[in-house]
């Protein structure tokens, strides 16, 4: 059975997924207003039809896929138009964001009386004749959308109501990206101490699997270091203001963003970083 899917926005993740579901018979839509020349050339790309909010509101599901501080403010924006109609699609929402953000997203969705859905990707965009990330299912409608199996997505359902998805998206996302954190400071901290070659040549001898990781971890998270932001803190409000740890990522947000905007400038701490990257693989050579 044909079905039409929503998906807000047409980022990188947003617009793999949309190819991905087109390449399996649904029809895609997205919202365009406002949107870059290179937004919309890559939702063309991903085979997306920009469509009026009404369209959208009508699908038979909305998947959320933005950045975690824009999920409340899309959730509102959906409800409100969700709720002028009869028909209510499924809105998963598939956003880095902890229980607490999650719990009150769903209840601005069932203000509009749609079903809603947590979710919580754990991978990286699907490419063409690729696998697709896990996209882990909770809550009383998670069944309902197990056509997205069927429509090529790699669907895992999160036995457990609203919240269970997001709970093991920030976990996960926290120690992924707490060790990348961790790496990255320790390794910018090193070259600046003239310490850079014998902390690679020491890691290679005691700890090869870190290596490996930092020397494909390091580049890759430098353009995304902004969209990590906002999920560091997430995961510190998930872990609690009570917490010991949950200060530990408030720092890394505030590394990320550091890096963020080192990254636009003179790039001193991000190139230390690629330097070092680029030594592992000189070195392996």
């Amino acid at each position: 059975m044909s079905k039409t899917i929503a998906i807000l926005a047409p980022g990188a993740m947003g617009s793999a997924v949309a190819r991905r579901l087109g390449e399996n018979g649904a029809r895609v839509l997205t919202s365009l207003k406002g949107r870059s020349e290179a937004t919309l050339k890559r939702a063309a790309d991903a085979g997306m039809v920009g469509a009026e909010d009404d369209a959208i509101a009508q699908a038979d599901i909305i998947l959320s896929i933005v950045p975690p501080g824009e999920a409340v403010a899309l959730a509102e924006r959906l409800a409100a138009l969700i709720v002028r109609h009869a028909k209510k699609p499924v809105v998963v929402d598939c956003n880095a964001v902890n229980v607490d953000t999650v719990l009150r997203i769903g209840e601005i969705i069932g203000s509009a009386q749609a079903p809603f859905v947590d979710a919580g990707i754990i991978g990286f965009p699907p490419q063409p004749g690729g696998k697709s990330p896990a996209f882990y299912m909770s809550g009383e409608y998670a069944g309902e959308v197990a056509v997205l199996k069927d429509l090529g997505l790699d669907v895992r359902i999160v036995e457990g109501p609203v919240g269970a998805a997001s709970a093991l998206k920030m976990s996960y996302a926290g120690i992924v990206k707490g060790l990348a954190g961790i790496g990255s400071a320790m390794v910018v901290a090193a070259t600046k101490a003239g310490a850079a070659d014998a902390l690679r040549d020491e890691l290679a001898l005691s700890q090869p699997a870190i290596l490996a990781r930092l020397e494909v971890a390091l580049p890759d998270m430098i353009p995304k270091a902004y969209r990590w932001v906002a999920e560091m803190r997430e995961i510190s409000g998930f872990l609690g203001p009570d917490h010991p740890a949950s200060q530990i990522y408030e720092g890394f947000a505030r590394w990320f963003e550091h890096l963020a905007e080192d990254a636009k400038g003179e790039a001193a701490d991000t190139g230390l970083m690629n330097a070092f990257a680029a030594s592992i693989a000189q070195k392996k050579s």
